[in-house]
Parts: structure tokens; C-alpha cells; sequence
């Protein structure tokens, strides 16, 4: 018995170590392509097609594990700079394997004016100026600008209908985070209404805590997760 127990311990580690070995890390630094000095930015990143393995970091480097050999899209942000989106690929691994990917952020480019230029259909963007009172469907006055320009889109496009999707962290009850998202979006909704959108155009639907950026238990990972987009469903 003794010896099967070895035996079996002995296989195990292994198997541990073959899989170590075969592991494909991503690493890479980020700055500023004007300075070249370090730039501390937002990091996340999925696997694909799926986004079954998922992360969130935050500094001015990263390393994470590329599993199950499957190619990878990393985003990064940074205050003052352009994000970048980039896919990694397991194949392109070094002698180390290693995928390296030094990343160089740029000035950022200037915004469309989304009440001009509209997205196109399915197109989802993401309503970055828009807050709430913590645990609230309560808009801060700070959101108003950007509700402007979606309620004058719509009323420069009168066919055009969106769907308004609210999003929470996963912290709390899961009905009661439903409920908020839920609560959130129609608040939006009432909003772009009194400003002239047509009701009929609006859609919405709550996601609660269901569909997260990032995993990661952190609160830089739990505000990115709180978020209301916006898709357009036909133009």
C-alpha cells in the first residue's frame, strides 16, 4: 500500500510539473509613448471567444497565465491616454514561454459627438459619466451632459432604438442587486424622456451582478463592474 501511495504522489507531482512547463505567461511594461516613462493604468483582460478565464489589474506592468492555451484580449486604460485593446496569442510564446507585449499608451483621440454621430447597430457603449448615489437609482447632477447628447440623438433619429442595460458588483443579495440595475436603467429612461426622447424608443433590461468586466475581488474591479450601457438595436 505503501508503495501504490507513493506511486500515486510521485505521478501527481508530475503531472504538476508538465503542466507548469507548459504554461504560457503574458508580461509586459506600459508608458507613455511620448516620455517613455511608467504609466500606472488599468488593466483587464479574457480569454476568447468566451471570456471563461477573466482578470483585473492595476499598475504599470502585468503578468497573468494564458490557460488552456487559448488567446487572450487585454485592455488598458489610463488617465489621460488612450485606451488600447490588444489580443495575445499563446503561439507567439518564446523560448521561455513567455508572450511579451510591451504596450505604449497615447494621447487620447477626441471624442465623437454621439448626438452628431450615432452609433452604429449593436454597437454597445458604455455610459462613462453617468453616476448614482452609492445603492441608489439616484443620477448625480455630473451625468447630465452626457443623458443630453443620448436624448438628442434620439431626437435627431427618430427610428433609432436603443436598449438601456444596467450592470452592479456582485455584493449583495442577488434580487436586490436585479432590482437595482433594474431601478437604474429606468431611471435613465425617465430622464431621456423628459428631455424629448421618445419612451417608445428606449428599451430596458437589468443584468444585476450577473455579467462582470472583472472578477477580481477588489473595489478598482467592483466599480468597473457597476456600469449602464447603452445598445443601439436598430437605426
Amino acid at each position: 500500500m505503501k508503495h501504490l501511495v507513493g506511486t500515486i504522489l510521485i505521478l501527481i507531482s508530475l503531472a504538476a510539473q508538465g503542466q507548469q512547463d507548459t504554461l504560457v505567461m503574458a508580461e509586459g511594461n506600459i508608458t507613455s509613448a511620448a516620455t517613455k516613462e511608467a504609466v500606472v493604468a488599468k488593466i483587464s483582460y479574457k480569454s476568447l471567444p468566451y471570456g471563461s478565464n477573466r482578470g483585473f489589474l492595476s499598475g504599470s506592468s502585468f503578468s497573468f497565465p494564458l490557460f488552456d492555451k487559448e488567446k487572450y484580449s487585454i485592455e488598458v486604460e489610463a488617465t489621460g491616454y488612450a485606451p488600447v485593446k490588444y489580443i495575445l496569442d499563446p503561439a507567439e510564446a518564446n523560448t521561455e514561454k513567455k508572450v511579451i507585449k510591451n504596450i505604449e499608451l497615447g494621447l487620447p483621440i477626441a471624442k465623437p459627438n454621439i448626438a452628431q454621430e450615432p452609433p452604429p447597430v449593436k454597437k454597445i457603449v458604455r455610459l462613462h459619466t453617468l453616476i448614482f448615489n452609492a445603492s441608489t437609482a439616484l443620477i448625480q447632477p455630473a451625468s447630465f451632459p452626457e443623458l443630453d447628447s443620448i436624448s438628442r440623438m434620439l431626437k435627431n433619429n427618430p427610428n433609432m432604438i436603443i436598449q438601456l442595460e444596467g450592470h452592479t458588483d456582485a455584493v449583495g443579495a442577488p434580487a436586490a442587486l436585479m432590482k437595482l440595475s433594474q431601478e437604474r436603467v429606468d431611471a435613465v429612461k425617465t430622464y431621456l424622456v423628459r428631455k424629448g426622447a421618445n419612451k417608445n424608443n428606449i428599451k430596458t433590461k437589468a443584468f444585476g451582478g450577473t455579467q462582470p468586466i472583472s472578477t477580481e475581488n477588489t473595489e478598482e474591479a467592483r466599480k468597473l463592474n457597476r456600469r449602464v450601457e447603452l445598445r443601439v438595436l436598430d437605426n
